[in-house]
């Protein structure tokens, strides 16, 4: 009760007062004169269609990216530009590709299917408004399966809309999201344990809102902001309940052509508790940073400094910021190399993305991390590019995913344990070819060696090596074929005699078709795992073999 106290104190005498003064900043300089135009994100939905950008390096900073904490249906294959700092996406039962954003003939949807293991599937997107005052996206999906080993069963129901608003000089944006998944800890030995449904069962709900506002146009000052506050609501089967509140202040203002002040205020501000017969225990997870940073910027070279000062749970810390770029030939090679930091947030909502199959945390400490990295992107001829990078990682507090065997337990469950200090010397490489909108084809690889472990004998069930690749081919006029394949290496775990054990690591292949009948329908079949490799990437939890989904699209 203390430690709640004395977050709500930070929080009303130190983070209120900043949060008040930053947005009447705001509000003031939107009533200034706009002038020039300046960098805008537009929301759009998953199924909203769009137009491939021709082939190009792009040339902005690459800081750290914060940790997607995205709800990932079956396995599906890792964007090609992302550079994991963290554990791989969650690979699911049922290996369920992504919407291919095929919706011919109108920007409205509906799309509806059957496959094997008693799989149902529907999808639907609407699009309101004209784009320019006004645009809002809704979209929702069902699907569920059960596999041949008893329990592995799973459901899944989610919705999500977005909205903007545009005035002459701002948009005014929000977001809403729910979801339900259930599913059950399968993964015990099914000769020697025969547990009841009920008691096995474990069933997420999570909630999101999220609202923001940012001027699309320059004002006379040179000034460009984007508050936004966003809260979420996460709960368990098992009692547990999450509630997240958070806010994001940036503001932005150039000093003649060369240099961009840049100022951020950042706050996440989570409380845990759970109420149920194993436990009783409540507490927070509260971080808050400052961003400040000069970025100076003259045609084929970009630097930014900048320190981090963090608010981590009571602990104050300073995190780098420093990162460069340089053209050493105008949009067709760049070099990059930087020493940046950031604080994840380790929240069981958070977690529960990576591997769903936890038990109820005890404690949550967030990871720091700290990089030092170098890398080339290059562009060659109209349709080819790649890029590489190297770097070093320094943890502390990385969370270490162990199956639960304390007390006659079957496994079944995970531990998480923080590391208090690891390195990772990792590199990533990723290549594509597109041709215009005819045919595109990607493949990414990730290596990761973790060392320097104080308390962990090894990185347990971390992934060494994953390889993805992915084409998209319009074949003919109305038919597109695709293909998707996933490769990783296979790590360590401890079994149940507390001995070092190595998994095998897996291999997934997936290959479809979507044909075009005409304007208002289309036909699609996916055919996953094609080789029917049903390996392991968490510890007694196997994957479902070959499985085949297909159904109807309908645009209006």
């Amino acid at each position: 009760m203390y430690h709640n106290q004395n977050s709500f104190s930070f929080f009303c005498n130190k983070v209120l007062p900043l949060f008040i003064a930053v947005m009447s900043c705001g509000m003031l300089v939107m009533a200034q004169r706009d002038t020039t135009k300046t960098q805008s994100i537009n929301i759009t939905s998953s199924y909203k269609p769009v137009l491939r950008n021709a082939v190009k390096i792009n040339f902005s900073g690459t800081q750290l990216e914060a940790d997607t904490n995205r709800s990932v249906r079956g396995y599906n294959i890792p964007s090609q530009n992302l550079f994991y700092a963290y554990q791989p996406i969650s690979l699911k039962p049922l290996a369920l590709q992504q919407d291919s954003n095929l919706y011919l003939g109108g920007r409205n949807f509906v799309k509806a299917g059957f496959g094997s293991y008693t799989t149902p599937f529907v999808s639907a997107g609407l699009s309101f408004g004209d784009g320019k005052t006004s645009l809002v996206n809704v979209y929702g999906h069902y699907t569920g399966s059960k596999g041949d080993i008893r329990n592995q069963d799973f459901t899944e129901l989610a919705v999500k809309a977005t909205g903007s608003y545009f005035t002459p000089k701002n948009e005014i944006y929000a977001s809403a999201d729910v979801s339900r998944k259930d599913f059950y800890f399968y993964g015990y030995d099914h000769f020697l344990y025969d547990p009841k449904k009920e008691d096995i069962r474990q069933q997420f709900q999570e909630f999101n809102v999220s609202a923001g506002i940012r001027n699309t146009v320059a004002n006379d000052y040179g000034i460009n902001y984007n508050p936004q506050v966003r809260v979420g609501f996460f709960t368990n089967t098992d009692r547990l309940t999450e509630t997240t509140f958070g806010f994001t202040l940036p503001v932005e203002k150039k000093f003649g052509e060369k240099i961009l002040a840049k100022l951020e205020l950042q706050g996440d501000f989570t409380g845990y508790s759970t109420r149920n017969q194993a436990s009783n225990r409540s507490f927070n997870n509260d971080v808050l940073q400052l961003s400040p940073s000069i970025v100076y910027s003259v045609p084929r070279f970009t630097i930014n400094a900048g320190i981090i000062p963090v608010w981590d749970n009571g602990q104050f810390r300073y995190l780098p910021n420093i990162y460069a770029e340089g053209q050493l030939q105008e949009k067709v090679f760049l070099i990059q190399a930087g020493w940046v930091g950031r604080i994840v947030k380790n929240t069981f909502g958070n977690l529960s993305k990576i591997n769903p199959y936890l038990a109820i945390m005890n404690n949550q400490a967030n990871t720091r991390e700290t990089e030092l990295y170098g890398g080339i992107k290059a562009s060659i001829g109209k349709h080819f590019t790649f890029s590489a990078k190297a770097g070093l990682v320094t943890y502390s507090n990385f969370p270490i995913f162990i199956n639960d065997y304390s007390g006659g337990a079957d496994g079944r469950q995970f531990v998480v344990r923080h590391e208090p200090s690891m390195n990772n010397f990792r590199i990533h490489g990723d290549l594509s070819f597109i041709s215009q909108d005819k045919f595109t084809a990607t493949a990414g690889l990730n290596l990761n060696g973790y060392t320097g472990m104080d308390v962990n004998d090894k990185a347990w069930n971390t992934i060494p090596m994953e390889f993805t690749g992915a084409l998209r081919w319009w074949a003919f006029k109305r038919v597109m074929l695709k293909g998707d394949f996933y490769m990783f290496g296979g790590g360590k775990y401890l079994d149940k005699g507390n001995s070092s054990m190595s998994f095998k690591g897996g291999s997934d292949l997936s290959a479809g078709a979507e044909f075009k009948i005409n304007r208002q329908f289309s036909a699609f079949l996916d055919v996953n795992n094609i080789f029917g490799n049903k390996y392991e990437r968490w510890h007694q939890y196997e994957v479902y073999g070959l499985n085949l989904l297909g159904g109807i699209i309908i645009h209006f």
